[in-house]
């Protein structure tokens, strides 16, 4: 089993470039971000003193995501009161919100034309209600801005809090999104501040509060689990109502993080894929460089039309 590393450092840990480069498979290389639109909105989010989970997590993708000009905001600050053993996000105490953050946000979407956003935040334990109003005010406020545009809220635990989880879900996101990262066995040194029967909890609550906002989830794959606890845990997640899953690789960050037990190929992610849609999973994306936000649009789109496909379905067989 894999143990914390003695040296996690406080505040802002070494960013993967840091890192002495190692070999990486075929699959998990891209491009280095550098197009115009990437540089364009590099330089919007620093004017408006946003936060990207992109830049935050030393995302893969942020070459290929921002080149087409979609980004997931960060709110609530850079600083996180919870230190994952796999997240490359500052730790520590954070400052008070950033009461014109909504504001922000909306007009940085506005202003980049969005159709379809994410919006997630760091933890704030600190928080009375763990900064559900916060993501509550965001998404009112683009709502008014541009009606048309879609939000997946990647929400926190909130510490297990039901009022909390009911404030964001109140706002009326079009989906909710609560990652449970890892397999049981691994969540004690991946993620000391969350429980996995909480994750599974919130998942639950939110089919059961509000039926109709589809949720999602997703977990890393390379910290050490076993394939048939892989499987177990898409059970659980299908148990709990979640709709959508995303399963990707876990990237050590840095030399402070958990370290990568093995790369999984392509073919595994296909099988696990097939697994999910044969547990009943309505959309499932499944790859080595697939993030909980990667092609989030078409994930809610797949979504969408596999439930049009079934309904059309049922429909013929009850003809």
């Amino acid at each position: 089993m894999t143990t914390i590393p003695v040296n996690l450092i406080r505040g802002r840990k070494k960013r993967a470039e840091e890192l002495p480069r190692a070999p990486k498979p075929e699959w998990l290389k891209v491009r280095a971000p550098g197009s115009d639109n990437y540089r364009r909105l590099k330089g919007l989010m620093r004017d408006l003193g946003l936060h990207t989970v992109c830049e935050e997590a030393n995302c893969p993708n942020i070459g290929e995501c921002w080149h087409h000009g979609t980004a997931t905001f960060m709110i609530l600050g850079d600083t996180c009161t919870r230190s994952c053993g796999y997240c490359n996000v500052l730790h520590g105490t954070p400052k008070p919100p950033d009461q014109d953050e909504p504001v922000k946000v909306a007009s940085a979407i506005h202003a980049m034309a969005l159709d379809y956003v994410v919006v997630t935040s760091v933890d704030r334990d600190d928080l009375a209600d763990c900064g559900a109003s916060q993501f509550s005010r965001v998404i009112t406020e683009t709502r008014q801005r541009i009606p048309r545009c879609r939000i997946e809220v990647l929400i926190p635990d909130f510490k297990g809090d039901q009022s909390a989880l009911q404030i964001v879900l109140d706002a009326r996101p079009d989906i909710l999104n609560h990652n449970i990262e890892t397999v049981p066995r691994l969540y004690r040194t991946a993620r000391p501040g969350g429980r996995y029967d909480r994750a599974l909890q919130l998942l639950d609550r939110s089919r059961t509060y509000a039926p109709e906002i589809p949720t999602k989830s997703g977990l890393m794959v390379g910290l050490g689990e076993e394939w048939d606890e892989i499987v177990a845990t898409l059970r659980d997640l299908r148990a709990a109502g979640c709709r959508i899953v995303t399963i990707g690789q876990y990237l050590r960050p840095s030399l402070a993080n958990l370290p990568m037990t093995r790369y999984y190929t392509p073919a595994e992610f296909s099988e696990l894929r097939r697994i999910g849609l044969e547990l009943g999973f309505g959309h499932v994306e499944s790859g080595p460089l697939v993030r909980s936000s990667y092609h989030a649009h078409e994930q809610a789109d797949g979504l969408r039309e596999g439930s049009r496909l079934k309904a059309q379905g049922s429909g013929r067989a009850q003809g």
